[in-house]
C-alpha cells in the first residue's frame, strides 16, 4: 500500500471514499483517463459486507488497482476518520491481493462533489448517496490527472 506517490498500472482502477455509514465507489475507463460513479455500499463494520462488496467490484470490472480517499484536516494531519480509511484500505488490500492499494488525501472532495450536485439540482435523501459517489469520482479524477 501507498500513498499515491509512484503512479500504478494502467487499466481499470477503483476509487472508494470511507464514510461511517455509506462508502461511495467510483471506477475508471480501461484506459485510466475518465472516472465514473458505480455505487454507493452501506458500510457493514461488523459483518464486512461492502468490503466483499468491493471485492466483486474489483474482480467484476478486472480492476488493476484501488486508490482508497484518506481524509486529512486542512492543515494535512490525520485524525481518527484518517485511521479510520487506512484500516479499511488495509482490509481491502488483503481481499483484492495482489492488487495495489494506494491512499490518496481527500480533502474537500465531498464539499466538492455536494456543491456540484446541487449547482444540477440534487438535493436531500437521493442527493446523499450520490455524493459518496461524486466524491469517489472527484477523488478518482483528481489521482488519474496526477498520474505523469
Amino acid at each position: 500500500m501507498s500513498d499515491g506517490d509512484t503512479p500504478g498500472p494502467t487499466g481499470v482502477w477503483i476509487a472508494v471514499d470511507v464514510g461511517t455509514v455509506r462508502v461511495g465507489v467510483a471506477r475508471s475507463d480501461p484506459r485510466g483517463v475518465l472516472a465514473v460513479p458505480v455505487a454507493t455500499l452501506a458500510r457493514d463494520v461488523r459483518g464486512g459486507r461492502d468490503l466483499a462488496q468491493l471485492r466483486d467490484l474489483v474482480t467484476e470490472y478486472e480492476a488493476v488497482g484501488v486508490v482508497v480517499g484518506l481524509p486529512r484536516t486542512l492543515a494535512g494531519r490525520e485524525g481518527a476518520s484518517a485511521e479510520m480509511a487506512r484500516d479499511y484500505g488495509a482490509q481491502l488490500a488483503a481481499l483484492v491481493a495482489p492488487r495495489p492499494v494506494e491512499f490518496l488525501d481527500e480533502r474537500l472532495t465531498t464539499v466538492s462533489a455536494q456543491r456540484k450536485l446541487h449547482q444540477n439540482g440534487v438535493r436531500g435523501r437521493a442527493g446523499r448517496t450520490l455524493i459518496d459517489q461524486a466524491a469517489a469520482v472527484e477523488l478518482l479524477q483528481h489521482w488519474l490527472d496526477a498520474r505523469p
